[in-house]
């Protein structure tokens, strides 16, 4: 065999720690941010947080990093060589030194005021100026929505205290409180008594009845605590013990008393035939005239399927938007910018001492490792800081990007939005599109009309019949209003919406108003008619 000698050329994608962690610190969401803030700080002794009461400086890496002497910047650049990084990894540096500032020098509008209200963290600016619920703790001091939510009481909790007043003998109180915890949060039991009996038995067969007599009669005291209807083991039960306080209630009116009976025998049926609301098949099987049928439906409607959700912890639901909008102007030369939020921006900066210490501390003999260990924490310290501060800087850019395009939005609403893809804003902002889908995940912008997720202002495009296109998202808010105006009597049902979008020149198939009209929790025209 002959021996030759060939050249080849080929490329590899190498990642930096740098770049990773830029990419990491960019999908996470503000609660992970935070999360990964706090570890960092636990972690790396170079970093640290600015006091809250420290003047507010302007965030990013040249006003919160301490000087770096220039044989360290030298230092620094030599370890990674600008071949480590991918052509992506160029455009996302070059977004992130980008001549974006976020607007707190300019001068913020209240939606309907004249322009004098200055931009600050004040929930009244969106809508409301009622003060905060005190709490219940015995101070007159004011809490947010999230200390509210920290404050609520559980439902295991607050059967447990009514539970106190019960006077019960050991066993019946041992078996109340394993029922009590046995409930799920939507307060159901969903084990069966005897399954509850035979696990807490075991191989002791011989206490099985006397357990099971136990939970029977904890089960009845269990289902006569507040709210009504916790303890239930189905549907059916739930309702029937919401309708049996209410009876026990309406002891004057005979008219009540007997819809709520009848209530009660409604629920007593197979629960398809009101979720349909057969109504024929209903009246067959109770022996009651239409109306009150209707009625009895009416009335089994206003009560809560899941007592227990109202005693859910609701932190995770407090949602704390990552970019507010502003209103620059009056009339018709009003325009919208949007402005990171000041609240969810981490305030960190270089330790002093210790950065000084170290630029001081000669390395050399048995302290060399030691030295590049120490300096090996300043970098990481110095990367976090500018790995946040490109984060914030990206977000900040594209939320502009889709104020741009969306502008009509924040004039007129939902039905105003116009068609938008990742594409559109990644080509405009020369980055790439997966970088744009991590950018609108988990982040929220703050606009007069609620706060949104990023990802609600991208909706696919509809044909219409002048040869435009119409948002996805628009489409669903004009389904939204066109049920809200239908006639209760008469729903509107799947191919009428369908038609009547296509009159205004919209043409949206039957099968995809199904898919919005599911989408935005909307029941089929069958179970939307009056009762």
């Amino acid at each position: 065999m002959k021996q030759g000698l060939s050249l080849r050329v080929s490329q590899h994608l190498a990642l930096t720690p740098q770049l990773q962690q830029s990419i990491r610190l960019l999908q996470l969401s503000t609660l992970e941010l935070g999360q990964e803030v706090d570890q960092m700080l636990d972690e790396n002794p170079f970093l640290e947080r600015l006091q809250e009461d420290a003047p507010r400086e302007e965030f990013g890496l040249a006003q919160t990093d301490t000087p770096v002497r220039q044989d360290d910047v030298e230092a620094e650049a030599a370890s990674y060589s600008a071949t480590d990084y991918a052509p992506e990894a160029s455009s996302a540096a070059a977004s992130s030194d980008a001549d974006v500032t976020p607007l707190a020098g300019d001068e913020a509008q209240s939606w309907d005021g004249d322009g004098s209200v200055e931009l600050a963290p004040d929930d009244s600016e969106w809508g409301t100026d009622a003060k905060a619920r005190s709490n219940n703790l015995g101070g007159d001091e004011e809490m947010d929505a999230t200390e509210l939510a920290r404050s609520q009481e559980s439902l295991q909790s607050h059967l447990h205290r009514q539970a106190l007043s019960l006077r019960l003998g050991e066993e019946d109180r041992v078996a109340l409180r394993f029922l009590i915890e046995s409930l799920n949060e939507d307060g159901y039991l969903e084990d069966s008594l005897e399954s509850l009996a035979a696990g807490l038995a075991g191989e002791h067969t011989e206490h099985l009845e006397a357990l099971v007599h136990h939970f029977t009669v904890a089960l009845g005291l269990l289902q006569s605590l507040e709210p009504a209807g916790v303890g239930a083991r189905n549907l059916a039960e739930c309702l029937s013990l919401q309708l049996r306080a209410r009876l026990q209630q309406e002891t004057k009116d005979a008219k009540v008393a007997a819809l709520i009976a009848l209530a009660l025998r409604i629920c007593a049926q197979p629960m398809d035939l009101l979720a349909r609301r057969d109504i024929k098949r209903l009246v067959q099987l109770c022996g009651a005239s239409d109306a009150n049928v209707r009625q009895a439906i009416t009335l089994i409607g206003r009560l809560d399927p899941k007592t227990g959700r109202r005693f859910v912890d609701v932190e995770r639901n407090v949602v704390v938007p990552d970019v507010l909008v502003v209103r620059i102007g009056k009339g018709a030369n009003a325009k919208y910018r949007a402005q990171l939020n000041p609240e969810v921006m981490p305030r960190l900066r270089v330790h002093d001492i210790y950065a000084s210490a170290l630029r001081q501390h000669k390395s050399g003999g048995r302290d060399a490792s030691n030295h590049a260990a120490l300096q090996q924490r300043l970098q990481e310290a110095r990367w976090f800081i500018k790995n946040i501060q490109q984060r914030f800087d990206t977000i900040l850019r594209v939320s502009n990007a889709i104020v741009e395009r969306q502008k009509s939005f924040f004039t007129h609403g939902a039905l105003a939005m116009r068609p938008l893809v990742l594409r559109d804003i990644a080509d405009e902002l020369g980055l790439h599109e997966s970088t744009i889908s991590r950018v609108t995940s988990a982040k929220y912008m703050a606009t007069p009309f609620g706060t949104f997720e990023l990802k609600y202002f991208f909706g696919s495009a509809l044909g219409t019949e002048s040869g435009g296109n119409a948002s996805s998202t628009a489409v669903r808010a004009l389904i939204k209003q066109l049920v809200a105006a239908e006639d209760n009597a008469k729903p509107l049902s799947d191919s009428q919406i369908s038609q009547m979008l296509e009159e205004q020149g919209i043409q949206v198939a039957r099968r995809t108003v199904a898919k919005y009209r599911e989408a935005l929790k909307i029941a089929p025209a069958n179970l939307r008619k009056a009762m």
